[in-house]
């Protein structure tokens, strides 16, 4: 994974940034927002102009993983000078961070949830349900042992509650399924491939137009001696 978990577990990190989280489960197959880390205002101006306004601007640091209760998060930004003002205040609360993600802004009343954790009897274990604001409250999740199959997510699809979201929908088209079952599956491929991930935690999974993209993700890495048996 581009060497990405092995530097983190290096430093002696027990989760990945934002940033780092997203590149692996985008090598995994989950379809992620553009975006790219900054690391000064000048940049991060530049990158917004390159990604496209508007853009969301988010701390980044693998001990940030609650960035909006840290106020760490600016969201709708719809020009330069509005960047660069984040981008100030941001720096201006003295946390420590790597840099500064410079994101493409998701739209999309639907939301859902990916993500990977480790059964002391079963192993990986893959999870899909409905995300946001509601994953804890409603628990509308299903759950398949890696690896998972094709016909696997296709079930775990059909068996959340609230699966009449990814049809039509109050004038927005059907979810890309087929993109949903490949981010499913990929992900049980990580968890089996790396044993260095103990959980994944994917959001919200937008849902944009068709598209399912991951906003946010958290990947939570385990020590070498418990990954090794």
């Amino acid at each position: 994974m581009d060497g990405i978990i092995e530097r983190a577990l290096e430093r002696g990190q027990t989760s990945l940034s934002e940033y780092e989280s997203k590149r692996i489960v985008a090598m995994a197959g989950v379809p992620v927002t553009k975006e790219l880390l900054a690391r000064s205002r000048e940049e991060a101006v530049a990158f917004a102009g390159e990604i496209g306004y508007p853009v969301a601007l988010k701390g980044c640091a693998a001990s940030l993983t609650h960035k909006t209760e840290s106020g760490m998060v600016r969201v709708n930004l719809k020009s330069a000078r509005e960047v660069a003002q984040a981008y100030d205040e941001l720096a201006a609360r003295e946390i420590p961070v790597d840099g500064m993600l410079v994101q493409e802004m998701i739209r999309g009343s639907r939301e859902f949830v990916l993500g990977v954790t480790r059964d002391a009897q079963f192993g990986p274990c893959v999870m899909f349900g409905l995300g946001g604001v509601f994953t804890e409250a409603l628990r509308d999740v299903s759950f398949r042992v890696a690896p998972v199959s094709e016909l696997d997510a296709e079930e775990m699809i059909e068996e959340i509650k609230t699966r009449a979201l990814l049809d039509e929908f109050r004038g927005s088209p059907a979810v890309d399924r087929e993109a949903l079952v490949r981010a499913i599956r990929g992900l049980g491929d990580l968890a089996l491939t790396r044993d260095e991930i103990a959980e994944v935690d994917v959001n919200p999974l937008i849902i944009e137009g068709r598209r399912p993209v991951a906003v946010d993700a958290l990947v939570v890495l385990r020590r070498r001696d418990k990954a090794a048996g």
